[in-house]
């Protein structure tokens, strides 16, 4: 009885077993039941289940990034990030920043590049055909890249074209790029005040992304593209959130740059393929240290030869298809071009010579439409002459700034480099007047300007005998009863530095002895106390600019002869008379067409010879 009472227990317990496993089963089966239901649903709707849109998304990723080449590095990094994507459902807040890395990581180029095969006779006639003159910027580039094709790498000086704006500074990098056939990008620097805009921002932050240097590599697809850093001056320096210029002293320093450190990608980022070509219009906001890892390429202004050469074989052809005429419509003749580049624009470069050009143009371009129209095309003019140019631009809104002025003591002309990197002239006004011996200084002048102002006013005072300025009984009374007034038009234009001071001293001379220095004579120099004339700086830039003028003598330091014979464009020098002080009765000589104009009798004041 009681075996028949365990066996009935146990067959009770094996039908409950049975009927859980069933109702387990049937639970299954209806939830694989719903969930194809469910499917199919979504499928006809158009929408995808998340897991498999997630599985999707890995097996795309570990696709791209097995694909991409990454170093050793940068795949330790990826593939550590993948696992940890796996390990997460896509609602998850760092699911999106965990697959947007994984994505960087997977375009950056790591191994993949262009080849270039490095043709010095290529890149002469692509240079000559897209720029007219700088000659000796061509020859320094030509240099780069021979050297560049016999060593192999790139560990050498890092180019920096330096000039005022407009002269072409960024089509000359596009050259290079097209001469070596590489892929070029333009990062502007310009107003650049965080350094994680170089390097990157960290990941924890929101919105992080890489800086634009692996922006870059990502847009041209290569790891060995041209990148031009345009504005370098211009870059912001220490601020609250840290130092742009500090952070691409890594970026431009060959020795470093093959481990660069992006600090999104947080893995090395080699530069050394990429070509790096900076340009800036000064380098006196240039931070020394990123100074010295550039070799600075001077790109001055254009003559107005250059200029109408310019305009004849790239800017006219460009404006006219620009405005949907052929190049028969239009024709301009170099007289008239030098009357748009001489009177209605002011510039080292060719950016407002373009605009006045393009104003021509439209303008053509309306008559010529008229005529369409009218089917008058046979009465269409293509010439532009140049009373219709003062119809089309207007009045002239510059004049010859020399011939405009009239000579009169105490009126010189000086020479001005700007702050752009352009030259030109500044006239210097003195005046006398009955008082105490003053010396007043306007036009908004630096220090060093005012200093000079004060030496000038000394020397004049020590040899006022000699220049006949005074007598023997007025010497001791004559500056101590007249205030002298001193004043550089353009007021609202600050003005510095040491090279007035030659102009500064003619100025009083001329002033005090009542005689006119010609308005076509222009100088620059430093003096001193002891009347020895020093050399300055700008010279190609000055002469230039004194050209562009209507200059015709100009008055230079004799130890600048030098910056004339080998920089100054043949043409330039061929239209100038150059005179080479190594004093100021040099200066003199020049100044007043060689009239010698004081005694060799000593001042009356002699201090020296009482010591």
């Amino acid at each position: 009885m009681s075996i028949a009472i365990e066996l009935l227990a146990r067959q009770i317990n094996i039908l409950k077993v049975t009927q859980k496993v069933h109702s387990t089963m049937s639970k299954k089966h209806k939830e694989f039941y719903l969930r194809q239901q469910l499917n199919a649903i979504k499928e006809e709707l158009g929408e995808r289940d998340d897991s498999s849109h997630e599985d999707d998304d890995i097996t795309d990723l570990t696709k791209r990034i097995k694909e991409a080449g990454l170093s050793p590095e940068a795949n330790k990094a990826a593939q550590r990030e993948l696992k940890r994507l796996k390990r997460m459902h896509s609602t998850q807040a760092e699911y999106q920043v965990v697959r947007t890395y994984l994505e960087w990581l997977s375009e950056i180029p790591w191994s993949k590049s262009t080849s270039e095969i490095i043709d010095i006779d290529k890149a002469r006639q692509q240079l000559e055909d897209d720029h007219y003159g700088l000659e000796s910027v061509k020859k320094r580039i030509l240099e780069y890249l021979a050297v560049l094709k016999l060593k192999g790498d790139l560990k050498g000086p890092i180019l920096c074209l330096l000039g005022p704006p407009g002269v072409g500074k960024t089509s000359l990098g596009k050259s290079i790029a097209s001469a070596l056939g590489r892929k070029f990008h333009r990062i502007s620097l310009g107003g650049v005040r965080d350094e994680a805009e170089i390097r990157g921002h960290r990941r924890t932050y929101i919105g992080a992304m890489p800086g634009l240097i692996a922006q870059g590599l990502k847009r041209v697809g290569v790891n060995n593209p041209i990148f031009l850093l345009d504005e370098i001056d211009k870059v912001g320096h220490l601020s609250n959130h840290g130092d742009p210029s500090a952070a691409l002293l890594e970026v431009l320093d060959p020795e470093q740059n093959n481990t660069f450190n992006d600090h999104y990608l947080n893995v090395p980022l080699d530069l050394s393929k990429v070509l790096f070509i900076a340009t800036a219009n000064q380098v006196d906001t240039i931070p020394a240290p990123l100074l010295d890892r550039m070799e600075l390429i001077n790109i001055p202004g254009y003559t107005f030869e250059e200029k109408i050469n310019i305009a004849q074989r790239h800017l006219l052809p460009k404006q006219i298809t620009n405005h949907g005429l052929s190049l028969d419509d239009v024709k301009m003749l170099d007289e008239v071009l030098l009357k748009i580049a001489s009177g209605y624009t002011r510039e080292a470069g060719v950016r407002n010579f373009e605009r006045e050009i393009a104003s021509v143009c439209r303008a053509k371009a309306v008559e010529y439409a008229n005529a369409k129209d009218k089917n008058e095309l046979e009465n269409y003019n293509n010439e532009v002459t140049a009373k219709e140019i003062e119809n089309i631009l207007g009045v002239t809104k510059f004049d010859s700034e020399v011939a405009e002025r009239a000579a009169r003591p105490g009126v010189v002309t000086g020479l001005a480099w700007t702050s752009s990197g352009s030259g030109g002239i500044l006239f210097i006004e003195a005046t006398q007047m009955a008082g105490k011996g003053d010396l007043q200084l306007t036009g908004k002048l630096g220090e060093v300007i005012r200093e000079s102002a004060r030496i000038a006013l000394s020397w004049v005072r020590a040899h006022a005998f000699q220049l006949g300025i005074t007598t023997s009984k007025t010497e001791p009374t004559f500056f101590f009863q007249r205030d002298v007034h001193i004043h550089f038009p353009a007021g609202a234009i600050g003005k510095d530095g040491p090279s007035a001071g030659v102009a500064l001293t003619i100025a009083l001379v001329s002033l005090f002895t009542h005689r006119q220095v010609p308005t076509t004579t222009a100088m620059t120099g430093e003096i001193t106390l002891r009347g020895q004339v020093l050399p300055v700086g700008g010279i190609k830039e000055k002469i230039i600019g004194a050209h562009r003028a209507g200059i015709k003598k100009v008055i230079l330091p004799a130890r600048n002869r030098k910056d004339v014979e080998g920089d100054v464009p043949v043409n330039v020098k061929n239209e100038i008379n150059f005179v080479y002080a190594n004093n100021i009765f040099d200066v003199l000589l020049g100044a007043f067409e060689g009239e010698k104009i004081w005694s060799d009798s000593t001042p009356i004041v002699e201090f020296e010879s009482r010591l």
